[in-house]
């Protein structure tokens, strides 16, 4: 099972008052990195996968330890855990090697833009997320 590695920086204004990242600026860095994952890294040249409109369904977020501002980027490990006819689920680890700071996941609905409604999973975007399948969700 291949997992989706995304460098993600850190910035100053990511602090809150209690000077570590605020609990809301971490559903961005999931956002950079899925969108990473889903757009960047979509199959083929020219292909129009994931290119039509996706929606979020659905986050779910446990918050394991603080994370300080830092220079240094924080990883963001993503893979599938599910994959059904018309929405897939996105788990994610905010990590350092010798930490854990987030696991979360993400229900993403594929959506048409043009008709404004969701639309199926087409093959050729199956295949690509079944690279990224494995079972094991981040949050417990």
């Amino acid at each position: 099972m291949a997992r989706h590695i995304y460098s993600c920086p850190l910035r100053w204004s990511d602090m809150d008052a209690f000077g570590h990242v605020n609990n809301v600026v971490f559903l961005r860095y999931l956002e950079e990195a899925r969108i990473d994952f889903m757009f960047r890294l979509a199959p083929g040249d020219g292909s129009p996968s994931f290119a039509g409109g996706s929606v979020v369904a659905r986050h779910e977020i446990d918050y394991v330890r603080p994370l300080v501002h830092r220079h240094a980027p924080v990883t963001i490990e993503s893979w599938v855990t599910k994959i059904s006819a018309a929405s897939l689920t996105i788990a994610y680890e905010v990590k350092d090697p010798e930490q854990v700071y987030v696991r979360a996941s993400t229900v993403v609905v594929p959506y048409n833009l043009a008709e404004e409604r969701p639309r199926r999973i087409t093959a050729e975007e199956r295949l690509f997320l079944q690279e990224y399948f494995d079972q094991e969700p981040a949050v417990a």
